[in-house]
């Protein structure tokens, strides 16, 4: 297959550990007890070499730095200040339990822009199932309130599955609630330790995408994004085709960006193109990042995808293309149809993204001042927007004035949150 010019990674999973303080029946990554794991693992010079050649093909790139549980390697700190000193916007993703009010402090310190906290269930005892501990809620609750406590912004992840698919609604204002940044559906593929785990039927999986589009529509302090679910698009269009979360209008919310603007790294240093996807696209031992970004035949397959089945016949296969990881964990098809999909094609013309030229843009010094005060989550979907909303009005300077507009038209008469009170000059 001929090289396919890639853009830049914009988000990168980097699998530190299978070292695990729980057993989830879920688990993608089949993690390991803490008496396990690690020896084969990257090591703090390998991690930090990958993160300048991760900075070098995406300088903008947001990292992830997860397992296992990230916060049982000693140097995270370590790494999460190296990447942040190459200038990538670093994430966290945690169980929580071992937050506390110390280590919050010293990954912010290390220049992480935020934690990502998983959150199961409600129900104490349902998550606690869920995850394989018993009290494993009251101290993923403690790591919640330790990053409230230090102004660490963080963003709750739900799986959602057959059992839990009825607390949607409930999730929704429990993160509202907690103050977190962003909640993240997240919809199960069953790979790892979860190959055995059925996940959610696909009539829950459509009606929890439907509430999940109508929350991120209705949600004024809460972004609300659906993950590993690319039909949200569909869904998206067909309640609003003005609405700016579709791909149609060059937004990536729900959609997959498997090994088109996103890969994982798994902690032997193998490139898959999402953690869901095991077929390997090089190891960073044999090769740099880089290389691997721009030549794996794997993504090049995913950037330029031959469908099949109902996915290669449906008229939303640009803006949805359906999970590639199912068919590949169900049959060893990458390109098979997404067997939890719906949706029926009608053999109408194919759906193109609308995604115009877009001129450069400037940003005056107060602007940008403000925009560095957002946290990292979503920083470069608030300089999207407001360069859109700049470029729609035919100007090429995005303002402090630009900024706060959105901002009022965002949160309405609700007021802004904390976060972003800067933004206004709220105090």
């Amino acid at each position: 297959m001929p090289k396919i010019k890639a853009d830049a990674p914009y988000l990168v999973a980097l699998n530190l550990t299978e070292r695990c303080n729980l057993a989830c029946a879920h688990c993608y990554l089949d993690a390991r007890h803490l008496r396990e794991g690690g020896k084969d693992e990257l090591s703090t010079t390998d991690i930090k070499r990958v993160l300048g050649e991760i900075a070098r093909a995406g300088p903008e790139a947001m990292v992830v730095l997860t397992g296992g549980e990230p916060t049982l390697r000693p140097d995270l700190p370590e790494i999460a200040a190296h990447a942040s000193g190459l200038g990538l916007m670093v994430v966290v993703g945690s169980n929580g339990m071992s937050l506390t009010a110390q280590r919050v402090k010293t990954l912010q310190q290390s220049g992480v822009a935020g934690i990502g906290i998983s959150v199961d269930s409600l129900t104490p005892e349902t998550h606690d199932e869920f995850r394989g501990l018993k009290g494993a809620w009251a101290r993923t609750m403690a790591g919640i309130d330790a990053c409230k406590d230090a102004g660490m912004p963080f963003q709750i992840h739900f799986s959602a599955t057959d059992e839990t698919a009825d607390e949607i609604d409930d999730m929704v204002d429990f993160a509202r609630n907690a103050g977190a940044i962003v909640l993240n559906v997240f919809f199960m593929v069953c790979t790892g330790r979860g190959e055995k785990y059925t996940g959610i039927s696909a009539e829950k999986y459509d009606r929890v995408l439907r509430r999940v589009a109508h929350a991120a529509r209705a949600e004024t302090r809460l972004m609300v994004r659906a993950k590993c679910a690319p039909h949200f698009k569909r869904i998206a269009i067909e309640m609003d085709p003005n609405w700016p979360i579709t791909a149609a209008h060059g937004y990536d919310a729900g959609g997959c960006i498997a090994g088109t603007r996103y890969a994982r790294i798994t902690p032997q240093g193998d490139v898959t193109p999402c953690p869901y996807m095991e077929n390997s696209a090089g190891s960073v031992l044999e090769q740099s990042f880089e290389e691997i970004w721009h030549e794996a035949p794997v993504l090049n397959a995913l950037r330029a995808p031959k469908l099949e089945g109902r996915c290669g016949a449906c008229e939303f296969q640009k803006l949805c293309g359906g999970c590639r990881a199912r068919p590949l964990a169900a049959s060893g098809n990458m390109m098979g149809e997404d067997a939890l999909c719906t949706y029926q094609p009608q053999g109408g013309a194919v759906i193109t993204p609308m995604l115009p030229a877009a001129p450069a843009m400037k940003w005056a010094h107060e602007a940008e001042a403000h925009l560095a005060r957002v946290p990292g989550f979503i920083r470069r979907m608030v300089r999207r927007r407001a360069e859109d909303h700049v470029r729609s009005e035919g100007r090429a300077l995005v303002t402090k004035a630009d900024l706060t507009l959105l901002a009022k038209r965002r949160f309405g008469d609700a007021g802004l949150p904390d976060f972003l009170r800067n933004i206004q000059g709220q105090k």
